[in-house]
Parts: structure tokens; sequence; C-alpha cells
């Protein structure tokens, strides 16, 4: 019997539509001798979608019109099966129900890559793909991930965070940058990916401007010195805490001082399909030396583990070209494409990808079941609340 896969994509996150297009290329490599797989798109109101067109990149240049032919869905646990049923119920006819056994989260940004969403997977207790939730949120938090990073030896550049409060006093959040970063500096929301809201300041008034688009998209920015002669080297990671390989190397091209959301998604798209981060103007394999492919890809997996994490991610480093120093940037918990790309070139092909994360998540599965989350007391057979002041215990 094929295992039937909830492959769910979209979300409420300003990295939606990529979502989209990460979500369709998954399920149109998917082995289908092995997986029954079930489309899901999540509106930008985080409600679920099932229909005939959902799995249809063709059908989102009308999203609304999509909508109206397709059939509004709840996650629900039924006893020990999870299962996507009609919402609102029909009180008369035959109501959708779809039994699913692993959820395939494909989702990009805050409110769905960062924790929230796993949260909800697990608290219906149905196994999911990827990261678990507190390595989903600390790989979307920078400032966190990059405080557990430093503690496991991981070369990292020290940033300083600022917080609305901070912000409502522009004057001294632009001394205390000057003060402690410098110039040329790179200011990123804290928990933001695909580029949105990041730039790069060269002085003072570009620094204010960069703040006040950073603080556009988060409640928190981030703040760290900017290499000026960089390389952008990126390396995927596949595995979990315990055991995990790494992928070929990439760098990639872009026309600024980062790689943009445009560079990404927008400026190589024309005339290439919907090929999302696939379509990105890159070299595979990257132009490094021996030693160090071999420095970055040691590094990607040993951040990957540091961190919890689980299926595959994509870990973003630097090289500052002025001494030849190798930086951990940013880690992405749920790559866009899911990093296929940088699999095909050491012999995974993108079905055998997938496959390998869903066996991953069944693998969490079975080790979580064998642990004990129940501890038997008669705690509740004695208790009292003693009047309305209740009791101490």
């Amino acid at each position: 019997m094929k295992l039937k896969v909830a492959m769910i994509f979209g979300g409420k996150s300003v990295e939606h539509e990529v979502s989209v297009i990460s979500g369709i290329q998954a399920i149109l490599s998917m082995d289908t001798d092995k997986y029954e797989v079930i489309p899901v798109y999540m509106t930008k109101k985080n409600e679920m979608y099932v229909g005939e067109s959902i799995g249809d990149i063709e059908a989102y240049k009308d999203i609304n019109g999509l909508l109206k032919k397709s059939q509004r869905v709840i996650m629900i646990n039924n006893g020990n099966n999870v299962q996507l049923v009609s919402y609102p119920l029909k009180k008369f006819g035959k109501n959708l129900e779809i039994d699913i056994d692993v959820a395939f989260p494909v989702v990009h940004g805050t409110n769905v890559e960062d924790g929230a969403f796993q949260g909800y997977l697990k608290t219906l207790g149905i196994p999911f793909v990827g990261c678990d939730v507190t390595a989903s949120a600390v790989g979307m938090d920078k400032y966190i991930m990059k405080t557990i990073l430093k503690e496991a030896d991981v070369p990292i550049l020290d940033a300083k965070v600022y917080t609305l409060s901070d912000y409502s006093d522009m004057d001294s959040l632009v001394e205390s940058v000057e003060k402690a970063i410098g110039y040329p500096a790179i200011i990123k929301p804290v928990n933001l990916g695909s580029s949105v809201g990041i730039s790069v300041a060269h002085d003072r008034s570009e620094l204010i401007n960069s703040v006040d688009d950073a603080f556009r998209y988060a409640t928190k920015v981030l703040v760290e010195h900017a290499i000026s002669n960089l390389r952008e080297i990126n390396c995927s990671v596949l595995g979990d805490e315990n055991e995990a390989i790494a992928s070929e190397c990439e760098e990639p091209l872009h026309t600024k001082d980062i790689l943009s959301y445009e560079d990404k998604y927008v400026s190589n798209a024309k005339g290439s399909g919907s090929k999302g981060m696939a379509s990105v103007s890159r070299k595979i394999p990257a132009d490094l030396s021996p030693e160090k492919r071999e420095e970055v890809r040691d590094l990607a997996v040993r951040s990957f583990k540091a961190l919890g994490c689980n299926g595959v991610s994509r870990i973003d480093f630097m090289i500052d070209e002025d001494n030849g120093k190798l930086y951990f940037n940013e880690i992405n918990t749920i790559p866009g494409s899911l990093a296929f790309y940088l699999w095909e070139p050491v012999g995974v092909p993108y079905k055998e990808l997938l496959d390998r994360m869903i066996q991953l998540a069944l693998k969490r599965e079975r080790q979580e079941n064998n642990l004990t989350f129940t501890f038997d007391t008669n705690i509740l057979n004695s208790a009292s609340f003693g009047g309305s002041k209740g009791s101490k215990f």
C-alpha cells in the first residue's frame, strides 16, 4: 500500500509565492510508485485547500478562481489517524475525508517555517518531514542561531539585535551601530528569508533607510559587519542530528552587494519557467580548491548537527576574500526548491532526495515513539482546592 503524503505549500508568509513553486516542483518529482501525493495549498490566511488543480502551477495565475473550484479542508486527529476533512462540514451529503500518513511541509518564512506550523503538526500527532519545532524556530531566528553556533565553535560574524523599543529612538540606534559595527553594515529582519528586507548601508543615511525597511517586516532587526570583498558559497545538508552528509557547493551570482529577492526569483525567471531557486544564476560546483570545498562541506554538516536539524537544509557561507576566512551566514531549514540542484551533481536525483527526507521523518517518529511522555500518578485523587482560594501542593 502506498504511503499517503500531504505535500503542503503556501501559507501566511512574504515567501508565499516561492513556496508554491517549491511545493509543486516537489510534487512533480515524487516517486508515485511508493507514495500517493495529496497537494495541499495554504492561502495567505493559512486556510487549506485540496482539489484537482491544486498541484497545477498554471492554476495559480488566478488564485480566486482556483479556490472556487477547490475544497477547503482542515486537519484533524481522528483516533489513530490524521485526516483532511471538509470545512465547513456538510449537514447533508458526504463530507470529504482523506487519511494522511505523513505531512511534507514545503513552506518558507515566518509563520510556517519558524516552528509554528511544525508545532501544529506535532500536536496533531502526524509525522512530518523536516526540522522539528525547536530546530525550525532556532533556524529562523538569526540572533539565537548565531548564539548557539558560537557556543559550538562555528565561525560567525558578531552582531547586534535591535527591538521596536530601540527603533523608537533612531538616533541612539544609529550611534550604537556606528560604535559597535561601523560601515559597511548589513541590516536584516531577524526572522525572514529570501533576502526580504535585507540591505547594506555604507553611511548614516543608508543605515536609517535600511533600518526603516527591515522593521517593515519584523519586530527585531539584526545588524552585523558587511564583508566588502565577499564571496557567497552555499552547501546543502541531508540527514539528522546524528548522521548527515553534504551536497555539492555552489556560488550564487548577484547584481548588488547581496543576493537579492529579485536575483533569486525574478531576474532569472524569464524564459526559465517555474523553477524557483533552481533558476538562480550560479556556479555549480563553486570554484573552490579541494581543501576549501571540504572545509565548507564539513562546516555545513557540523552546523546542521549543532542546530539539531532534520531533512534537507541549505547553509549559506561567506568567504572574506581579503583574508580567506570562512563564516557561517544563515541556514534555510526548508530551502527554496529543497536545494535539489545541489544534490544532483553528487548523484542524488530529486526523487531519491524526497524519498530520503520522508524516511528521515518516519525514523524520527519511530524514535520518539520509544520515549515516555506520561507519568502515572495519583495526584488528582488527592487534589483539593480547599475552597475558592485554592491550596498549595
